[in-house]
């Protein structure tokens, strides 16, 4: 298939050019390419924009306990309903949270929950591209930490099923998981060749407490667990010698804007830690904590936030590299650029839409004001799984009927 006469992000520029896809990759970008084609006039090409941390069946609980700082958030409200998730629960919310990411432009995500078999195929049914991470909270108990490994290794083997689901190893956060614990699932990341996902330094309280408990900083206390395949969620509350550990480790960071300004976590060092040359992804969060899986919304919120103390902090072309690109080589995937060897994720951008124009700066447009109803295609490996606003592989009305009972059941069971 060619795409032709719409206008690419290419290399960091706007540019007129045609894509050819053969399969589910990008194989040629040029002018005038010849064959069977899709003509995307009036339209901007993206690449997908990559959520690099969620909890997908949080969809759930959307709304059900706001105005909360985190421990209180987790304790009292949201462990004790997930205590209650059923394998279905997980499947219906995994498929309405697969809806809001398709039409808000995401066309893979990293996703930390529980029954990840269900969730592996929500996303095999509506042709997203997921990759997932069984959320080991070992809880300091030796036999519940073998419990967790083993539920982690069935769940990559069901994801080495099919092309579009990946697996990481997912050790919750040093506060519910021992060192020990940790250490196992790296060497096991080792042998398998595979990334680790793990939240660190979320709040100040974490800080504090595992500060009081071994008398180092978080960074300092995970140094022998840190390195290149490691993929941390938040790091919000970072030293510079903190800094200097993650760079020296080439650690990659997921970060979740607003998630930390809705429980109150605090902002990042971002500007810092591209300065250091860390990896910075964008990642929602779950939506009992954001509350919206919309990574365009965390887009113009993080190129905001960090312009407080600097407006040339964060630009629009950084920005959204960090939401496509930076997502890519996070997750260890071809996928958050348009060029040539790249799965052909894609999204197509009404440029009528009067939020985009006029058009003196089309990536600034994208970042800061874009109504996300101008996407109206969706391409992911190198398929439509969306087109003219209508999602192809699912059934949306029947989905959102369906999760809002099993929702209002689950905060009442």
């Amino acid at each position: 298939m060619i795409i032709k006469n719409g206008l690419v992000y290419y290399k960091g520029k706007i540019v007129k050019r045609d894509i050819e896809i053969e399969d589910n990759k990008i194989v040629k970008i040029g002018k005038n390419l010849e064959g069977e084609s899709y003509n995307a006039e009036k339209k901007l090409i993206l690449p997908g924009l990559v959520n690099t941390h969620t909890h997908l069946a949080m969809t759930l609980l959307r709304g059900y306990a706001d105005d909360l700082p985190l421990n209180e958030w987790l304790e009292k409200y949201i462990w004790p309903v997930e205590s209650k998730l059923k394998g279905k629960d997980v499947y219906y919310g995994s498929l309405l949270g697969i809806i809001e990411m398709i039409k808000s432009g995401t066309t893979c995500f990293n996703d930390m929950y529980f029954f990840m078999d269900k969730t592996a195929n929500a996303v095999v049914k509506s042709g997203i591209r997921g990759v997932l991470n069984h959320g080991c909270i070992e809880l300091f108990d030796s036999e519940k930490g073998e419990r967790e490994i083993k539920e982690s290794l069935k769940i990559m083997k069901i994801c080495e099923k099919n092309e579009r689901t990946s697996f990481m190893f997912g050790p919750h956060s040093p506060y519910t998981c021992s060192k020990g614990f940790l250490m196992k699932i790296k060497d096991l990341a080792n042998k398998y060749q595979k990334y680790i996902h793990i939240h660190v330094s979320e709040t100040k309280n974490e800080v504090e407490n595992i500060e009081k408990e071994y008398k180092m900083k978080p960074m300092e206390y995970l140094k022998d667990f840190l390195d290149k395949n490691v993929l941390i969620a938040h790091a919000v509350h970072l030293t510079k010698s903190e800094i200097k550990i993650l760079k020296e480790k080439n650690v990659k960071i997921s970060h979740n804007p607003v998630s930390n300004l809705k429980l109150s976590s605090g902002i990042a060092p971002i500007p810092e830690l591209l300065k250091n040359d860390i990896l910075v992804s964008l990642g929602t969060d779950g939506t009992a904590s954001n509350n919206s899986l919309n990574v365009f919304e965390d887009l113009k919120i993080m190129a905001l936030i960090h312009k407080l103390k600097d407006p040339k902090n964060l630009d629009a072309n950084e920005s959204l590299k960090i939401a496509t690109e930076n997502g890519g080589k996070a997750l260890n995937l071809k996928i958050g650029k348009i060029e040539e060897g790249y799965l052909a994720d894609l999204i197509f951008i009404d440029l009528k839409s009067a939020s985009l124009n006029p058009e003196h700066n089309l990536i600034s447009n994208v970042v800061y004001s874009m109504d996300t109803e101008s996407i109206k295609d969706v391409m992911i490996d190198g398929k439509f799984v969306m087109q003219n606003r209508k999602i192809l592989t699912l059934d949306e009305e029947k989905i959102i009927e369906k999760t809002d009972k099993i929702a209002k059941d689950l905060v009442n069971r």
